[in-house]
């Protein structure tokens, strides 16, 4: 499914119709075509700081602000790059720990595509060579690069030296592209292995490990698993992790779910695995208290979308937009209503399977209240009702987020998930843009 963005600011949006008008229009996986793009921008990929690679098909980005807290607690800076983005473009392209400026956005976009828009990049393509511009002209001691989809192919792949590398949790998500079944895709996150460099995974079921080892071992890249080289336990109120020689104990992360006390450990494990940067312990505690991610299990303020519930109400969001996103918000819903009525607000893109993800929320919902994705194409709300009744669940639609809010129709948990394009469009419209 194409990527897009708008902006307003008319110098960033001028390019991004620039770009949209240049590219194919939709994802591309392969190399080709961002080598020799940045080898025309003189291989900028080159010249970055030490680069932390994390693939994976859930809690690649969690890690990825894990990595950015301990890293930055330990007083260096950083350069991010994940994807997508919630509200602003700028989002993708955090600079020395700052989101990128509107203004350096539209001239590294404008350079890109005079440099390259003959070869018709794709749109995360061009994204990918202006973010990596930005990350070689400017200082840091790290830089932390989120792929896009799945790993071998990724345009975030042309870096041939990273410090680290890390696998998140795995799960089938992009079939059209990776391959429909789990351990195909195990070792397409794998192929960002590269010789010599650590390979550090979580533990997967044993065909998904050995498809990993596999494709590391072929690479030259040693594999540090959870649960063999290191381990990881949540409890109530902490997280411990431990490999040989080494031990911490955090406490249990600001981020909601028992799921990211394991990415807080993989970040950990990445960090005690590399050797461009010393971190010392009492970071790996300040990651877990300090570490912000939007839109993975947060609770919104008060702002104007949650003022339009009713008195008593949490409004609460996630993207689950797969399986594997929505089995640990199943899992953090139990905790966060303790017998309060849950109202799920869901959308979601045509390319997802609505019934795999409501297999695993509705036990935990009440009613369902079903909206469209603006901007995107989605399951019609109808559709989404549809399943949702097969499920059990008292349904209802609305034509957007404030008029879903509007439906609420007494006070508990709401908790809006199914698409990050929804959870953005929700953050906007409650005044809580990322920073």
């Amino acid at each position: 499914m194409a990527d897009h963005a708008v902006s307003a600011h008319p110098a960033v949006q001028a390019q991004l119709d620039r770009l949209t008008s240049l590219s194919p229009g939709a994802d591309l996986l392969g190399l080709d075509r961002i080598s020799r793009l940045l080898a025309r921008l003189g291989d900028p990929h080159h010249a970055m700081p030490p680069v932390f690679h994390v693939a994976g098909t859930n809690g690649k980005g969690s890690t990825c602000a894990f990595l950015r807290a301990a890293i930055e607690a330990s007083g260096h800076s950083v350069h991010v790059y994940s994807s997508p983005h919630l509200v602003r473009f700028n989002e993708r392209i955090r600079v020395a720990g700052t989101l990128i400026a509107d203004e350096t956005l539209a001239g590294l976009l404008a350079e890109v595509l005079d440099a390259g828009g003959d070869i018709g990049p794709s749109f995360f393509e061009a994204t990918t060579a202006a973010a990596f511009l930005a990350f070689a002209r400017t200082p840091a001691a790290a830089t932390i690069v989120e792929v896009g989809l799945g790993g071998r192919l990724d345009a975030t792949n042309v870096i041939v030296a990273p410090a680290v590398t890390g696998i998140a949790a795995l799960g089938v998500d992009h079939q059209a592209f990776l391959g429909r079944d789990a351990v195909t895709i195990a070792g397409e996150k794998a192929g960002i292995a590269k010789p010599g460099v650590p390979l550090v995974t979580m533990d997967y079921p044993r065909a998904s490990a050995e498809r990993i080892a596999a494709v590391a071992g072929a690479a030259g890249a040693p594999v540090i698993a959870r649960r063999r080289d290191w381990q990881s336990e949540t409890a109530r109120t902490t997280m411990r992790y431990s490999d040989p020689g080494f031990s911490v104990v955090t406490r249990r992360p600001r981020l909601v779910g028992p799921h990211q006390g394991r990415n807080l450990a993989l970040a950990i494990a990445m960090l005690r695995h590399q050797g461009a940067l010393h971190i010392p312990e009492a970071s790996y505690r300040a990651a877990a208290d300090w570490a912000q991610w939007p839109a993975r299990m947060q609770r919104l303020g008060d702002g104007p979308l949650a003022a339009r519930l009713p008195p008593g109400s949490e409004l609460w969001l996630d993207g689950a937009h797969n399986p594997s996103a929505a089995a640990p918000v199943a899992r953090a819903l139990r905790t966060i209503a303790k017998g309060r009525p849950v109202t799920l607000i869901m959308g979601m893109l045509a390319n997802k399977d609505a019934g795999d993800v409501l297999r695993l929320l509705a036990p935990g919902c009440h009613r369902i209240v079903c909206v469209p994705v603006p901007g995107h194409d989605h399951h019609a709300p109808d559709h989404l009702v549809s399943v949702a009744e097969r499920f059990g669940l008292a349904s209802d639609k609305a034509p957007d987020l404030p008029a879903a809010m509007a439906a609420v129709r007494e006070g508990g948990i709401v908790l809006i998930a199914g698409s990050l394009y929804l959870a953005g469009e929700a953050l906007r419209l409650n005044d809580e843009t990322p920073s």
